[in-house]
């Protein structure tokens, strides 16, 4: 096998370590990308080159991390990951753990981590690395790093919601919320909604976005049904699908660019969080972007409201 062919072979996992890490599409397949050039300019080949590659990766997005926590310290509004459609990684033995850890829900738990916890807690936890290569990515000694896994596991465990939705009652569950959104229908919005339900949005300061986090089910359902029935009338449209691996959608214009991308949390049978990232600059790599300011002057002029 040529150099090129195990790299290719081994690049669905190195994207999904480095996202994990990162939270961001773009700066994942950039380290990829690096790890991919020094992989290239090897001189002998190494005994594993996925042991190789998964510390290259795995020490590139560390470092990466470390200076994109100083940029979201200054970040405009509430940061969220960047939307993943699809997991290029797929291990049947380890599917629960991989379609667990790549939720908006989970990424967000993982930013409370240092950047050592956090790659050290995705090698481990998700990807069910041995402490020995864990160690060799991280330039730490085995037992300093299943210290930082108990750490980041404690931390992780205390942010997950008590009773997970399986997913069929997740799909459900948001077949429904998407037919009273269709609708603008407060009151079924409502019932589907948690009573201290939020809602938040990543515009980045590129984009409209809440000024706030929204709290409340009636906030949040009065919300939802005066904002997108005019987006209706603007020809938005949208279409379900499951974002990093939860109940989602994808909201389009009339020309069919990507205005946002939709998440939902559900537990405990009702929506717990729900996100929406518009920032333009986190949707590119699912195709072209819309305008969301021209369309914001339109929903508001089909609806003459302007929330608080």
């Amino acid at each position: 096998m040529s150099r090129v062919e195990e790299f290719e072979q081994l690049r669905p996992l190195l994207f999904s370590i480095a996202y994990r890490v990162l939270g961001s599409v773009g700066e994942a397949e950039d380290a990829v990308q690096e790890t991919w050039l020094r992989f290239a300019a090897l001189g002998p080949a190494p005994d594993s080159a996925k042991a190789f590659l998964s510390t290259t990766v795995t020490r590139i997005s560390i470092d990466v991390l470390r200076s994109a926590r100083v940029r979201r310290e200054t970040y405009a509004g509430a940061w969220l990951p960047e939307p993943l459609l699809e997991d290029p990684y797929q291990d049947p033995a380890r599917s629960a753990e991989l379609a667990d850890s790549v939720s908006m829900a989970a990424l967000l738990l993982l930013e409370r981590l240092s950047p050592l916890e956090r790659a050290v807690f995705v090698l481990r936890e998700v990807f069910g690395f041995g402490f020995d290569d864990i160690a060799e990515a991280v330039g730490r000694s085995q037992g300093a790093c299943r210290q930082l896994v108990v750490r980041a596991r404690r931390h992780m465990e205390a942010g997950r919601p008590r009773f997970a939705a399986l997913r069929e009652e997740r799909e459900h569950l948001a077949s429904r919320f998407f037919a009273a959104l269709r609708e603008g229908d407060v009151a079924a919005l409502r019932e589907l909604l948690a009573a201290d339900v939020s809602m938040v949005g990543d515009g980045g300061g590129k984009a409209p976005q809440l000024a706030r986090t929204l709290v409340g089910a009636g906030n949040v359902a009065r919300l939802l049904a005066a904002v997108f029935p005019p987006m209706t009338r603007a020809e938005v449209t949208f279409e379900p699908r499951e974002v990093n691996g939860q109940p989602g959608a994808i909201f389009h214009d009339r020309d069919g660019r990507i205005l946002h991308v939709l998440t939902l949390d559900i537990s405990e049978g009702r929506i717990q969080t729900i996100r929406s990232v518009i920032n333009p600059d986190k949707l590119g790599h699912m195709g072209p972007v819309a305008d969301a300011w021209a369309i914001d002057r339109e929903v508001r002029a089909a609806r003459q409201f302007r929330p608080g």
